[in-house]
């Protein structure tokens, strides 16, 4: 017996082989082809088997029962959704109290039901998604507008009205032509941006202003977040950029209509101020003209790789937007390729006479894609370029000094009373957020000296100060004991400050003892530089030690600012999580990351729980091992967990000398730039999609019952029994070991009682005693005996779950 399904155009998309093996035992094979929604194929499948049931049996119709239900479950869990994922948001914000129409592209939308956007002022409605049609598609909408146009013709030539030409043949030839206008193929186009989804937005007056995350979601998945800009200015969107399609220019041509060639300058005109939605395609330059008075102070702020951090397939890594000013001659009168060493540009122009002025915008090599998306922000607007200092003491009022355009006043000061230490951004009646610090060290301002006299200071200590001129120097001295550990950092490049700065300790003689240039700070995962300097050092004698610090490039100026803190070490950490959006299937684990920011010399473990939790999930192995940056573990969402999506926070906590530490992970997600590097980029909010899928098997049932943390012997095996819901559970499932320590191995897996016993092995060579951490292991359904073998090689196998994460150490062999 063979059962065939078909879609609803004919096309097969599953079959299935049965014969019989012994009385009462059926054997079946199933293929599943490419094809309809696996809503569709389990369904199609069920009906099929219980048509083709034999009529006088009576167990086979209760087999065939048993087994439709089976494939109701197991056919959904070999078809895993792909979590959506998107690529760009146009525009990328909007004005508050404003409605208007957002385009989101990406890859995976197509089941996409609503949006999720981390303010409740913001709301968004879908309105519908598009794809690209496919070469079949298209061939048969031409075949069959070149049958309308035929008859269109012989229409215009025959009087006997035989081949009348009708309105309805006129109105499906329009249809026709508006379907493949709207959704052409198109062979060139990029994957990662082929879907796109349309939405309707609405941003309340009470929608707070600044940066937002939007994601999308599906009934089952949730996509990854971009951001998504609240402002208060008038704003004005080009028309969305079409990528270029060749299927099309040579449809137009077929039917008399002239293709676009080329990437056409794009013109508009706009009043200030402004803020200006755009997109950049290969070659792409859009130019704005304004009219503007003598004597105002304009500025022009780009946000591009703002909106964007990086783009894992170009180079530099992000849309690298270049700004020119000319005036009504077409003369070139001002340009910004950066703002300092910020990729966006920001350009002050001070208007020397009445006039139309044009700003023009482009790619700095003119390239260009759909992502390439910008808001450029023009008109006399409030900018800080500097301040001063830049942070203060966590619990008392700071005043700081402002530098930059148009600002309403030139200090400000701050209630700090109930902010703990760390970094906040100063809000204002500024364009921008500015970033400062809170410390709880005593404080002092630096004096300025010679490279000959060094400022005394006490530690523990942080000094706010300016290399305030090219080449100059600043030189601190302290006392110092015999084996005093000492930490000296520079806080300047991730507080904006331009300084790229160089920290030099020597003892009383000259000696150097220690130097650093730059120090990676991961925590901060949109820099690109991290010029900041970092010195732990320990003091060889009790004597005085000089402290020089000054900038690489002999630099200097009233922006070149620092914070300097001297002190012993203060061990600590940060986390960060990733990714930021999760998908998990009710009863089910997923792996998610950890990742440990030790500062000063920090090494102790760090155990992680979940704060105010929704009723049903759970952590497993939620624990950083000491010295160690990096931990996986499962989360699991019990078979009762609501539906939907859910925000969670994790936290850290450690001691240090008796002291406990608590920190709230960061959510973020790994983004790659130039092609190699990779960055922890920071995210709002830790999105939880809980999906109703129905699972595979009874996931209660999946369990660890052997003792942990599992102890593998370096060289040697170790066996661990997992409860599964039955012995068969080995035989329909693979588990494979991801991100596993280079040495370990799954060797064998084999049913045993109540469950499946694994069988790890670990290489001498590669893996020591003392070593820690988790095992994480994904359910694979076993598609080899399911899939026709020439699809094999090209399908991707996606896990249907993960068994709860397995701690593990390393022990000796003898």
């Amino acid at each position: 017996m063979n059962l065939l399904c078909i879609n609803k155009s004919g096309g097969r998309f599953a079959s299935c082989g049965v014969r019989r093996q012994s009385a009462g035992t059926m054997a079946f094979s199933i293929f599943c082809d490419k094809g309809p929604s696996p809503k569709r194929r389990r369904a199609s499948l069920a009906a099929a088997l219980q048509r083709t049931a034999p009529k006088n049996s009576g167990r086979a119709p209760k087999v065939l029962g048993v087994l439709a239900a089976w494939l109701v479950i197991s056919a959904g869990a070999l078809v895993a959704q792909q979590a959506p994922h998107l690529a760009y948001v146009y525009p990328a914000g909007g004005r508050v109290g404003t409605t208007f129409q957002v385009v989101v592209g990406g890859q995976f939308l197509a089941a996409i039901s609503n949006a999720v956007i981390s303010d409740t002022g913001i709301r968004a409605t879908f309105l519908e998604f598009n794809r690209p049609m496919n070469q079949k598609e298209f061939n048969d909408l031409r075949e069959r507008l070149q049958t309308l146009q035929r008859k269109w013709q012989s229409a215009r030539r025959d009087d006997s009205g035989t081949n009348a030409w009708t309105a309805a043949d006129a109105k499906e030839r329009e249809q026709i032509r508006e379907k493949i206008l709207k959704n052409p193929p198109n062979r060139a186009a990029n994957p990662a941006m082929i879907d796109t989804v349309t939405l309707q937005f609405v941003i309340e007056t009470n929608a707070a202003l600044g940066e937002h995350e939007i994601r999308l979601a599906a009934p089952n998945a949730v996509s990854n977040p971009l951001w998504f800009f609240v402002g208060t200015l008038p704003e004005t969107t080009k028309p969305a950029s079409k990528a270029a399609n060749p299927d099309l220019d040579r449809f137009l041509e077929r039917f008399g209509k002239t293709p676009v060639k080329g990437t056409p300058k794009y013109e508009g005109a706009i009043s200030l101020p402004v803020t200006v939605n755009g997109q950049i395609m290969p070659g792409e330059v859009d130019r704005y003209r304004f009219s503007a008075r003598r004597g105002q102070h304009l500025i022009f702020s780009a946000a591009a790789r703002a909106l964007i951090p990086y783009l894992a397939d170009a180079v530099p890594g992000w849309f690298e937007a270049t700004l020119t000013l000319y005036d009504s001659t077409g003369k070139e009168v001002a340009s910004a390729e950066r703002f300092r060493f910020k990729p966006d540009p920001v350009l002050h122009f001070e208007v020397p006479s009445d006039g139309e002025y044009t700003v023009e915008i482009h790619d700095s090599i003119f390239r260009g894609r759909e992502d390439f998306v910008y808001r450029l922000s023009i008109g006399e607007l409030p900018f800080v370029t500097d301040i001063f200092p830049l942070g203060g003491r966590a619990g008392e009022t700071n005043t700081v000094s402002l530098s930059g355009w148009n600002l309403p006043t030139q200090s400000l000061t701050m209630d700090n009373s109930a902010n703990p230490p760390g970094f906040i951004l100063i809000a204002g009646d500024f364009l921008k957020r500015v970033p400062f610090v809170l410390d709880d060290l005593p404080e002092c301002l630096s004096q300025e000296n010679s490279s000959e006299t060094a400022q005394p200071m006490t530690l523990p200590v942080v000094i706010d100060g300016r290399i305030s001129r090219p080449g100059q120097t600043a030189l601190f001295k302290f006392e110092g004991r015999a084996g005093q550990q000492i930490v000296a950092e520079v806080l300047a490049r991730r507080l904006n400050s331009p300084l790229d700065s160089a920290l030099e300790l020597t003892d009383a003689a000259g000696k150097r003892l220690a130097f650093n240039d730059d120090f990676e700070d991961k925590s901060f995962g949109l820099e690109t530089h991290h010029a900041d300097s970092y010195i732990k050092a320990t003091l060889p004698a009790e004597g005085n030690y000089f402290l020089r610090l000054s900038d690489v490039q002999d630099q200097g100026g009233p922006a070149f600012a620092y914070r300097l803190r001297v002190s012993e070490p203060r061990p600590d950490f940060a986390l960060r999580v990733t990714p930021s959006s999760l998908t998990v299937r009710a009863g089910m684990s997923v792996p998610v990351t950890v990742y440990a920011l030790r500062k000063d010399g920090f090494t102790n473990a760090i155990e992680l729980h979940l704060q105010d939790a929704p009723q049903g999930f759970s952590l497993a192995g939620a624990r950083v091992p000491e010295n160690q940056d990096k931990a996986q573990f499962t989360l699991k969402a019990t078979p009762q967990s609501r539906t939907g999506i859910t925000n969670l926070v994790l936290e850290g906590q450690s001691a240090v000398a008796g002291r406990s530490i608590v920190h709230e992970a960061v959510p973020a997600d790994e983004r790659m730039q130039a092609f190699a590097y990779w960055h922890l980029v920071p995210a709002q909010e830790l999105a939880v999609c809980v999906a109703a899928n129905p699972r595979p098997f009874a996931s209660d049932a999946l369990r660890i019952l052997s003792a942990t943390p599992v102890r593998i012997p370096s060289g040697g095996m170790a066996r661990v029994h997992i409860g599964a819901p039955s012995p068969a559970f080995a035989s329909r499932f693979d588990l494979e070991l991801v991100g596993a320590p280079e040495g370990l191995a799954i060797q064998e897996v084999s049913p045993a009682a109540n469950g499946v016993e694994i069988a790890f092995v670990s290489d001498s060579a590669k893996t020591k005693p003392g070593a820690k951490g988790n095992l994480i292991i994904n359910i694979i359904p076993k598609n080899a005996r399911l899939i026709p073998a020439a699809a094999k090689q090209n399908r991707k196998r996606n896990p249907v779950g993960t068994l709860p994460a397995i701690p593990f150490i390393i022990i000796s062999s003898s």
